[in-house]
Formats: structure tokens, sequence, C-alpha cells
């Protein structure tokens, strides 16, 4: 009722009329709002929306709510107690923290104020016509703290800033306001994986040096592990197994999947960076885990998963996988035996806690064929072969410290390539190892030119006819045509890159 009579005002031009109306209704609902102790536990969790879990942790942490108890000590709340969760959630929801919402609560209860009245201003501040007193009201309820810098993106610009200039003081500032501001969640989604992700984008550009990008870099990863340790005790079943494939050192995303994960109760083991495949049947006897969680960003990386992954195939244990690298080649995922988690990190929980109630493992869409794996031995045979010819000849054309890098990053990425079964999917990534080499290496692009044409004679002449799959590739890349008893192969290259029925 009191609804429609606020709606019609507002309707009528009656807005003075319509808050007053709010105001005098909220303070009759504070004034009577029974405060005797009738609904159990599951009545709360059933009228809030909230776990028993989260009640009672806020008990414990927070003093809120105050259930009285049973002569058999259970808990019996009142629709007072109701009322003040409904409106700590509705400030959660507008991104106080937990507790700063208590904080507000006990602030507006010892001036004497009747903390529903902000639920009401804001609520009725979603019917006016000027959204600046919707503002003006939602900055008194935080008076002083968006004003310096509350929105998460001004935040993430400032942390962004004193990262750069090495101010470790100012940046552990800005993150620990913003958690007392924030969600949790939002803060590390939002600020700091945002933050990093332009930062990286940056050094990539060659506009941050890599001793920015390792400062910034260190002081997420710190405050990230320090979230993990303080996170409560497991309190649903299952294990979950976090970790990084070998040769994988980009290690933020799955400390962050499993801080995420362990806020909402599920037992997280997290092994961290490179996590080598020797031994890997021994953890999974000792730590026997419900699922493996696998990250890569890079292409070579992405095939030493696969690896890993085949490993827990044949173990019987699921896997779900991600990665920036899976979001630039579309077609990789489907390689790899286990769940793809997807292209953001915004649902990967909620996907992870899918499959913890649907756990299987699941074979790849698409196998390896043996040709790209006979090519792979037969490039890795000859690759020494193929880096000193190259050293031969472009010694005096490049400086060794580029011709090293060039020959590492193009080697390994084409032995990723040849794990994962195609050759295309070298085609994201030559434009990044193409930028690295010209931002950071200063590689002239004319001389990248030079190197790959190098590259390409070399590999015709110490792969032939069994090295076709990365010829082919390489003469498409070039736009150079292949010698004729190359070409003859050429038959078998669909072979090569179908995929299973």
């Amino acid at each position: 009722m009191i609804d429609k009579l606020t709606n019609m005002c507002y309707a009528n031009g009656k807005d003075v009329l319509a808050k007053k109306l709010w105001e005098v209704y909220q303070q009759i609902k504070m004034a009577y709002s029974d405060k005797t102790p009738i609904y159990n536990l599951k009545a709360v969790v059933r009228e809030t929306g909230l776990k028993a879990d989260t009640l009672r942790a806020w008990e414990r942490r927070y003093g809120v709510p105050t259930p009285q108890r049973t002569e058999s000590g259970h808990r019996l709340y009142s629709q007072y107690d109701i009322d003040v969760l409904k409106w700590l959630v509705d400030r959660q929801n507008e991104g106080l923290s937990i507790s700063r919402a208590v904080e507000l609560l006990h602030r507006l209860e010892a001036e004497g104020k009747n903390p529903f009245d902000v639920n009401a201003a804001l609520a009725t501040q979603r019917h006016d016509s000027r959204p600046q007193e919707g503002r003006h009201i939602q900055i008194e309820v935080e008076r002083g703290r968006l004003d310096e810098g509350g929105t998460v993106a001004s935040m993430r610009e400032a942390w962004i800033d004193a990262c750069l200039n090495f101010d470790e003081l100012r940046a552990e500032q800005l993150l620990a306001q913003a958690f007392a501001l924030f969600p949790a969640e939002t803060v590390c989604l939002d600020l700091i994986q945002k933050g990093l992700r332009e930062i990286g984008l940056g050094w990539y550009e060659g506009k941050i040096t890599v001793q920015q990008e390792h400062f910034a870099s260190a002081l997420a990863i710190r405050r990230m592990e320090a979230l993990l340790a303080s996170t409560p005790a497991p309190t649903r079943p299952g294990r979950i197994m976090v970790a990084c494939p070998p040769e994988e050192e980009h290690t933020f995303v799955p400390l962050l999947i499993s801080l995420l994960l362990r806020r909402r109760g599920w037992d997280v083991v997290y092994l961290g960076a490179n996590v080598p495949l020797r031994s890997l049947e021994a953890t999974l006897a000792t730590v026997r885990p419900s699922l493996v969680v696998l990250t890569a960003q890079q292409l070579y990386t992405a095939a030493s998963l696969l690896e890993m992954a085949e490993t827990l195939f044949r173990e019987r244990v699921p896997l779900a996988f991600g990665g920036l690298v899976f979001t630039e080649v579309p077609e990789l995922p489907e390689v790899i035996p286990g769940h793809y988690l997807g292209d953001t990190l915004e649902n990967v929980v909620n996907q992870i806690e899918h499959l913890m109630t649907h756990l299987r493992p699941v074979p790849a869409r698409r196998q390896v064929s043996y040709d790209y794996k006979e090519a792979l031995d037969h490039f890795c045979s000859r690759q020494a072969s193929i880096e000193a010819e190259l050293w031969a000849r472009m010694e005096d054309v490049i400086p060794k410290r580029l011709l090293a890098a060039a020959n590492q990053s193009f080697g390994r990425n084409i032995i990723a390539a040849l794990t994962l079964g195609n050759m295309d999917f070298l085609n994201a990534d030559i434009d990044w190892v193409e930028g690295l080499l010209v931002n950071h290496h200063q590689m002239p692009p004319e001389a990248l030119e030079h190197y790959l044409n190098a590259y390409y004679d070399a590999c015709v002449h110490h792969l032939g006819e069994s090295g076709f799959v990365v010829l082919e590739w390489l003469s498409r890349l070039l736009g150079r045509e292949m010698p004729r008893q190359v070409r003859q192969q050429q038959v078998k290259q669909p072979i090569a890159i179908r995929k299973e029925e």
C-alpha cells in the first residue's frame, strides 16, 4: 500500500509528500519492528537469502545479528534481526563491504538515527526524476570516502600510477581503501586484475619497463597470497587443485580463482607456477582432488597443459582449464581433454561450482593426428641444425642477443603448435612475437622479415618432405612457393588437421 501511495505522489509531482510518507512509514516500522525472538535459523535463511554459514560468520566477526538462544543452544531471531540483515544486504548490493555496512549501521544508531531511513531515502530516489539528489544521498551515506576516489575505475587509475612510480605505500593504501569500500571480488577483478592487464599491455608496447611491471605484479601477488591465507576453513565437500602447467609463470589468475573459491567455502589446494609433470601421479594420490584447474597464458604453455591434461585423463581426474591463449585461439580448447571455463574470469567460479556437481573426465573433441606427432619428432631432432644454420647466415645481420631471442621464441612456438596439432594456432601468436621482438629487443621489422625467410630456407634444407606441415605454414606466412618435392606431400595435410568424428 505504501508503495502505491508514494508512486501516486511522485506521478502528481508531490515529491516532498512522498518522501514524508516514507519517513513516517519507516519510523513506524522501526518502532514496531518486533524484537521477540521467534524465528529459527532455517526461517531466517529463507527470508534473507543468506547462507547459514554467512549468518554465523557475521555474528562472530561483527556482532550482527544478535540472536537469542534456547535452552538447548539453538539460535532464535526476531523480526528486527531479519530487517537489519536485509538492510545490510542492500548496502552490499550498493558496493559497501560487509564490515563497512556494519560500521555504518552502528554509526547511524549511535547518532540516534533510524538506519532504515537511509534505506528508504535511497529507495525513494529510484523513483526520483532528479538523479543529482540520488547522488547526494549516496555521498551522505558514505561521506568523505567516495570523494577520495570511490569508484573502482578511478581507484584503479590511481593504483596503476602508484605502481609505475614505485610508491608501495600509496599503492597499498589504495588497495586497503578499495577493500574497505567494495566487495573483495570487485576489487580483485575490476581493480587489481584489470590494472595488471593495463600495465602488461603497456609493457608489451614498450611504454612501461619490465621493472615497473614486476613491481606491480609482485605487489598484487603478495596481496592475493595474504587474502588466500586469511580465508576460513572449508565448509563444502570435495577438493579442488589449482595449478599452472610446466613453464607457466603467470600466477595471478590461478591465485584469484583459488581465493574466490575459498571465499565460497571450497577446499582448494593451490600449487602455484610451473608445476612439473614428474610426480604428478604421486601428487594426485596424496591430494585426491575432485577437480583440477589449470591455466595457461601462452601457446607453448598450452602445449604443456595438454600433456598434463592427458595424464589427468588417464588417471580419470576431471579437468577444468582456461587462460588468455584459449581466448585468442578459439579452436584451441578442442584439443584439450577437459572442461573449458570460457573467455571471461567473471563467471569462472560459477562454472567450477557447477562442475563440482557433475564430476566426470571428458575427452578432447579433436585428437592430434599422427602426421603432426611425426612432424614434431622430426622437427625436434633437426631444430639444433636449423638454428646452427641461422647463426651462420644471420650473425652479421642481426645482433647475437636478438638472434638468440628470436630462435627461442620461434622454435618453442613451432613445437607448441605441432604438439597441439595445428600450425595455424601460431597465426595469433606470430604477431605477438613480432611485437615482442620489435618493442623490447629493438629488432627492425625488415630484419625480422629477413630472419623469417632465412628460417624457412633452413627448414627446407634440414626438414625436407617430413617437415611438410611446418614448411606449408611458413610458405603461407611468407607468400613463398614450396619446393616441388615437398608439395607432393600436400595430400596428407587435410588428414593432419581433420577433426575426429
